[in-house]
């Protein structure tokens, strides 16, 4: 057993359960809330705008994969890399990569790297990419996620060394609003709220809650209007959200798009149309110059608010997400 690990106390070291390095783990997600609180049993750590990633390393293995468990290590080779390098050759580490826009982490500036499938062509995009790690789910033949959060970072913080573009994911104690109000004047999407006791879930909790600065969500692409003018291969495209077996339609979005983005998400779209709209009867659903695809494809959209009729304020295209089911896209709401 590592120091690390004999350095827990007693209690923690009791939940350290021996096991086989997994092949997968999956990772534990926050719940929306609409109450902002402070509280010495919480940790707080600001909400990163990228893509979630699971690194696992087994001997000289190391694979980064996505939440919904697809490989994404030739899109960021560099950070595998950077755990190539680390002392500690068996660990199952969870955190998020991301890219800067200024000091703000972007998910738009994320997508010249996320759909890029050559190593040469990742490495050539110009787009600085980092690893923030903020959980540890398995390390040295142990399974820790039912050992309490605060031990879980102590861990991770002792086990990595940290230079970029690997980063340790800081945290703030019980000052949650506090954090809160100042992560909305630097401009972040929010922060997440985390139980310190709390161990490790595969699954969504409360004990991890999201208290956001902006509206963002990922919706179900399915349509996209005609261009008009110089714009090239699409006007704007049809979203909604699934509820129950049903595509409920959210809202037209025409903004966001450079492009390269038109250009490339057009060739996707045309290639996936069909005849018959996926959308749930809605009066509001367009008709004219329409083009229908299968909702296969899932976009991230920010917007200023939901409409008293269901849609979408102000949407804009911040780009396309291959970490999420489309089956699964529902409506985020709050939880009470």
């Amino acid at each position: 057993m590592i120091a690390a690990l004999q350095d827990l106390p007693p209690k923690a070291r009791e939940k350290l359960k021996k096991r086989k390095h997994p092949g997968w783990m999956s990772p534990m997600l926050a719940t929306l809330t609409k109450k902002r609180f402070s509280d010495p049993g919480w940790i707080y750590e600001r909400k990163l705008d990228g893509e979630r990633c699971l690194a696992f390393r087994k001997g000289k293995e190391v694979r980064l994969m996505s939440r919904n468990r697809k490989t994404i290590s030739a899109q960021y080779p560099e950070l595998v890399e950077a755990l190539e390098k680390q002392k500690n050759d068996d660990f199952i580490a969870d955190g998020e990569v991301v890219a800067f826009e200024g000091p703000v982490t972007s998910f738009s500036r994320l997508q010249a790297r996320m759909h890029v499938e050559d190593e040469k062509e990742a490495r050539e995009s110009g787009i600085a990419v980092y690893t923030y790690l903020f959980d540890l789910l398995y390390v040295d033949g142990h399974d820790v996620t039912a050992v309490e959060l605060r031990h879980r970072k102590s861990l991770l913080k002792k086990i990595f060394t940290y230079r970029d573009p690997l980063r340790f994911l800081p945290h703030r104690n019980e000052q949650g609003e506090a954090y809160y109000k100042e992560a909305c004047r630097k401009g972040w999407e929010g922060i997440i709220a985390k139980d310190a006791a709390a161990g490790y879930v595969h699954d969504r909790s409360r004990k991890w809650l999201k208290f956001k600065c902006v509206h963002q969500q990922e919706f179900v692409i399915g349509g996209y209007t005609e261009p008009h003018g110089e714009r090239i291969g699409f006007g704007a495209l049809l979203i909604g959200y699934r509820e129950g077996d049903q595509l409920v339609y959210a809202g037209k979005v025409g903004t966001g798009y450079d492009d390269e983005t038109l250009e490339k998400l057009g060739k996707r779209l045309s290639s996936r149309e069909r005849k018959t709209p996926p959308f749930a009867r809605d009066e509001t659903l367009p008709s004219k110059e329409i083009h229908w695809v299968t909702p296969e494809l899932v976009c991230e959209i920010g917007f200023t608010e939901w409409t008293d009729e269901g849609k979408l304020r102000h949407p804009r295209f911040l780009g396309l997400r291959r970490d999420k089911d489309p089956g699964k896209v529902v409506r985020e709401e709050p939880a009470r």
